[in-house]
């Protein structure tokens, strides 16, 4: 981001130069620099697993399906794969008109407690949601058009029920309000597990998916056990040992990595055998 800084400078000069240039001048300049000078700010904006967390369970799912699964799911979406939509939960908030969809990413209760005895949420939460999306893509009587949006949303959101963050605290905001240092760069503990540490490793989306889908199938079935309230519990379980090693303030790098690569590959696998399981049954 350093290096960022002082391209926005540069490009800060260039607007004030511009008038020099021609008075006339139309306003694609503007509009570029303008992208130019936002483009590291809506990055690092970027969160819930990142494109890359979503895209590795995806294709794990997607390597794990039944024939009767992959058909269902080809017709629906069109030939795409599950990698290939696994983001489309994040890119509709871009739309006001789904801003009611923005609970669904994510459930708050207090730690040590579980999810069936915790007090719901008004405006639902992700396993609501997942049950939801669920229905209503099992019921051939809803249209397509409805069958392929909660379809999309069903698999965006088990990988998010795998990010440990996404089943944590209110008071904190699911870590976003503890703030700490990434490698020298403002950071929070949720950020650091939706985005930090996994664009750290520096693998793209199949290389991380082929380096993790190399279990046995028993090895497999026994992460697949349980129901997604067994699974939310998991995470949330993780997400308060994750609270417990932190520090606000905390300057975190390589020994951050050092110990918590080998969850973060845990959790992403998980979310991808989990993905498959959940679309098997759900198309069986």
């Amino acid at each position: 981001m350093a290096l960022w800084k002082k391209i926005q400078k540069i490009g800060r000069l260039l607007l004030c130069f511009k008038p020099i240039f021609s008075v006339k001048m139309n306003n694609s300049f503007s509009k570029f620099l303008i992208l130019f000078l936002l483009f590291p700010i809506m990055v690092s904006g970027s969160t819930l697993w990142g494109k890359t967390g979503h895209r590795v369970t995806g294709q794990i799912a997607q390597n794990h399906l039944t024939g009767k699964a992959k058909r269902a799911l080809n017709d629906l979406l069109d030939g795409h794969s599950l990698a290939f939509v696994s983001t489309y939960a994040d890119d509709i908030k871009a739309d006001r008109t789904y801003s009611k969809y923005s609970a669904w990413h994510y459930v708050n209760y207090p730690l040590g407690m579980s999810y069936k005895d915790s007090e719901k949420s008004k405006y639902g939460d992700i396993i609501t949601a997942i049950e939801e999306c669920k229905s209503m893509v099992k019921n051939e009587k809803n249209s397509r058009e409805d069958r392929v949006f909660y379809l999309k949303m069903l698999i965006h959101l088990i990988g998010d029920l795998h990010q440990p963050m996404h089943a944590s605290r209110a008071e904190d905001k699911g870590g976003n309000d503890i703030q700490v240092q990434w490698f020298g760069e403002g950071s929070n503990l949720h950020r650091v597990w939706d985005k930090n540490l996994i664009e750290s490793y520096g693998m793209t989306y199949t290389e991380l998916a082929t380096e993790l889908d190399k279990l046995s199938k028993k090895e497999r079935k026994k992460i697949q056990e349980g129901t997604i309230y067994d699974w939310v519990d998991e995470s949330h379980q993780i997400c308060g040992k994750l609270y417990d090693s932190v520090k606000v303030g905390e300057k975190m790098g390589y020994q951050y990595t050092y110990n918590y690569n080998d969850l973060l590959f845990q959790q992403l696998q998980k979310g991808g055998f989990r993905l498959a399981q959940v679309l098997n049954d759900l198309f069986d």
